[in-house]
């Protein structure tokens, strides 16, 4: 894990990166969105950001956040309020069983909770602890920072609306433990208006891979700011499975990322995201205008 020094560090010494942290938090919480966008686009991306006509996938994306905002992607956001949404569109048994549901630390009693469980926040993005053992869990340590993450709302950081009204609760969930011995895979599909058309499969070893396919699982070179793993996956038992649930969960959104975990064959929803990395990451070569092109912007709303 990477310390509080080598992050400031990191940033005292990458002046564009130090830019953009002052710059996030200290306008973070109060200019517009379009001038923010605007702004943290040009630091990351590099260039003006075009509103009267996006082209590529980021500029899409960040489109998107500001024109297009569908209630219905607040209750996608919401970790617990999807299970709901799930459920009914593609049936219970994809969603990974949940122990409660709470407003604060001090609702949650564990003496009720099993063994082993992930911790999550519903306004949350990235920030799950996880609990294999309930002697060893450092229970003060995950207190303080999911008390933290209480008090945060996400909107602000890359102003993706749908999480701003997401009520802060935190949930246990089943710990998805797959009996290879292996460690578990995300699938990570991307999808425009109902249709999958690319995926990244995520593993977290020694540092985080993800390598990218189309929906042949043929490997595809896309560049989205991690190592690629060397070698390539096997094409996951339950791929046509997922694919298709992710066609039935998207469908007339678009675009959305919808996660999956394959454990011991059987498929279980991960989570929606609506603007992977939040619009704000290049990619390599020609892929964020091919990309682009492949997301039909909706009516302004």
């Amino acid at each position: 894990m990477i310390s509080i020094k080598d992050k400031i560090s990191n940033r005292v010494s990458n002046p564009n990166r130090l830019t953009e942290y002052l710059f996030r938090t200290i306008c973070g919480s109060w200019l517009p969105s379009k001038l923010y966008l605007s702004v943290l686009y040009r630091l990351n991306i590099g260039g003006k950001l075009n509103w009267e006509s996006p082209k590529s996938f980021n500029e899409k994306l960040n489109w998107v956040k500001v024109y297009n905002r569908n209630p219905l992607y607040t209750k996608l956001a919401d970790k617990y309020a999807a299970k709901a949404f799930v459920a009914e569109r593609i049936g219970g048994q994809y969603v990974v069983d949940n122990y409660g549901v709470w407003d604060s630390w001090e609702s949650i009693d564990f003496e009720k909770l099993p063994n082993q469980f992930v911790l999550k926040c519903t306004h949350d993005s990235g920030g799950a602890f996880v609990c294999r053992d309930k002697e060893s869990f450092d229970f003060e340590s995950v207190q303080k920072k999911v008390c933290k993450n209480l008090k945060k709302n996400p909107y602000y950081a890359t102003r993706e609306w749908p999480y701003r009204n997401i009520p802060p609760r935190i949930i246990a969930d089943k710990l998805l433990v797959d009996n290879t011995g292996e460690e578990l895979r995300d699938y990570k599909f991307w999808c425009f208006n109902g249709r999958p058309t690319y995926m990244y499969c995520t593993i977290k070893a020694d540092e985080v891979y993800e390598n990218f396919y189309d929906m042949d699982f043929n490997p595809v070179m896309i560049d989205h700011g991690f190592p690629r793993h060397s070698p390539e996956f096997e094409k996951p038992v339950c791929f046509e499975e997922m694919k298709q649930l992710a066609a039935v969960l998207s469908k007339d959104i678009p675009f959305v990322r919808v996660d999956f975990f394959q454990v011991d064959g059987k498929v279980y929803f991960g989570e929606f995201t609506f603007f992977d990395w939040g619009g704000t990451v290049p990619f390599g070569g020609d892929w964020d205008k091919r990309l682009g092109d492949l997301l039909i912007l909706p009516r302004r709303n």
